[in-house]
């Protein structure tokens, strides 16, 4: 195994490591990336202790004058560190700009503690300086790419929770279940309603499911089709769909567009669908008679 040499900044790391944490921390507080709305100075200090000493571990090991391969295996635990730390101030609501500026604010204290050590080789300075922004520049990069990832895993799977949440299947009754929808019907929409209700089918046993449309905005072409496939899916399954909510107006849109509902059992309100409903699994509602004095 080759022993990289010993530089400047890995000896300032080492050697002086509470104040280049001190420093990187008043930094940050200057340029306004520390966020004490969402983390004790406590806290902050902890996860820059913990970046920090990862970089001077790894940097006591490697050659800075070679090309910085994020991947190798030598950047292992700051790569794991930043990811936690990623991890933590995602959740929190840190910007991505807010990340990457959280890791450059390293580069000046370093530079300010490197030009008094080596204020008699000018070379030596501008050459390690030179190579330790390198790194922390491919670092932030790093993380950048990283929170972004990050953030758009959250934000996909809060849109899943969501989408799953605006599509319940409900059991109104034995054997009848009914899907409200509310909004826009697009395509991702309608095969998650399509999946959740087949599934739904399948649990209950269900013969008869209602499909209500009264809060969906338009009904265009494209909604009419997904309404007719998803009734279409519901009879390959041996139930029956009616589709309720059919106002005047949605009605003249869907003739004037030329959609042939064939088959499909519509009803204007979800009360005239639950009616059709229950008599189709032999079930009757009745008023009952009055017994008070």
């Amino acid at each position: 195994m080759t022993v990289a040499p010993t530089t400047e900044v890995s000896r300032l790391l080492r050697e002086d490591f509470d104040s280049v944490l001190d420093a990187w921390f008043a930094t940050q507080k200057r340029e306004g990336v520390r966020r004490p709305d969402l983390f004790s100075d406590r806290e902050s200090r902890r996860q820059l202790a913990d970046l920090l000493r990862a970089f001077s571990e790894a940097l006591a090991r490697i050659d800075l004058d070679a090309p910085v391969d994020i991947e190798a295996e030598i950047w292992s635990d700051l790569r794991l560190a930043l990811s936690e730390i990623t991890l933590v101030r995602t959740e929190r609501g840190v910007a991505p700009w807010e990340m990457t500026a959280f890791v450059l604010a390293l580069k000046q204290p370093v530079f300010e503690m490197l030009q008094k050590r080596l204020t008699g080789t000018p070379e030596q300075l501008l050459q390690e300086a030179a190579n330790f922004g390198r790194i922390v520049d491919a670092f932030a990069m790093h993380i950048n790419e990283y929170f972004i990832a990050e953030r758009d895993e959250i934000i996909e799977r809060q849109r899943a929770e969501m989408m799953e949440l605006s599509t319940p299947v409900v059991q109104l009754w034995e054997r009848v279940l009914t899907i409200p929808l509310i909004g826009t019907l697009d395509s991702m929409r309608a095969q998650e309603v399509m999946e959740n209700l087949l599934n739904a089918i399948v649990e209950h046993s269900a013969e008869v499911v209602i499909v209500d449309i009264t809060g969906v905005r338009v009904v265009d072409t494209q909604v009419a089709q997904h309404l007719l496939r998803t009734a279409a899916a519901v009879r390959l399954m041996g139930a029956e769909a009616i589709i309720s909510g059919i106002s005047p107006k949605i009605a003249q849109t869907m003739v004037e567009l030329g959609v042939d509902v064939g088959e499909v059992t519509t009803r204007p309100t979800i009360r005239a669908a639950l009616d059709e409903a229950f008599r189709r699994v032999g079930f009757r509602i009745g008023r009952v008679e009055d017994t008070r004095v």
